[in-house]
């Protein structure tokens, strides 16, 4: 029996929110399905988790089934804006990452955080809390961390929508080269 296309290849999972699903723009416009294309040749295949909205317990809640459903051997999680713009609870959203970070290790999967930076809403002391999470995650679990997911970008408004949080078509290379920074050693592993 044939193997469809979309089913060969080894999984790679990445799961978050609307920056990963090509919230505004045309989904093979995203950096998700520019990465698919990029690795394709390499035996991967990319499955797209990720949720416009999506928070780090929303996330943390549907983990586990795509784990187990995909086995993947890569996980790129790419969560914790929706919680910041949202000012939930940081230790609650640490400790979300770390559970998700922890069940994808579990599988033996290598993981990939995507770290993100919030404006400062909320005050200088959640600001700083919010983005030193990702850089104690990393340490704390020995996995990759892109510092900031959307560096050269995010201050940029030529590469903006209108809203001003989410990335034009015209930026995913950019940010699809922000993640290949560490992704890319990831697969030659």
């Amino acid at each position: 029996m044939i193997k469809s296309p979309q089913k060969m290849g080894i999984p790679l999972l990445v799961i978050g929110d609307s920056l990963s699903a090509a919230h505004g723009i045309q989904p093979e416009q995203g950096w998700v399905h520019l990465l698919g294309q990029r690795i394709a040749t390499q035996g991967y295949r990319v499955i797209n988790a990720s949720i416009s909205g999506d928070t780090t317990s929303n996330g943390l809640r549907r983990l586990r089934k795509a784990l187990q459903r995909y086995r993947p051997e890569i996980v790129v999680i790419e969560l914790g804006a929706n919680d910041g713009l949202r000012g939930l609870s940081l230790k609650a959203m640490e400790n979300n990452l770390g559970s998700m970070i922890t069940a994808a290790q579990e599988i033996g999967a290598k993981v990939l955080l995507l770290g993100m930076r919030i404006p400062p809403n909320y005050g200088k002391a959640y600001t700083q809390g919010f983005h030193q999470i990702y850089h104690d995650l990393a340490a704390r679990y020995q996995i990759s961390l892109v510092p900031f997911f959307l560096e050269g970008v995010a201050l940029n408004r030529a590469l903006m929508q209108n809203d001003g949080l989410h990335p034009k078509a015209v930026a995913q290379p950019q940010i699809l080269e922000n993640v290949w920074v560490e992704l890319g050693g990831m697969l030659e592993k």
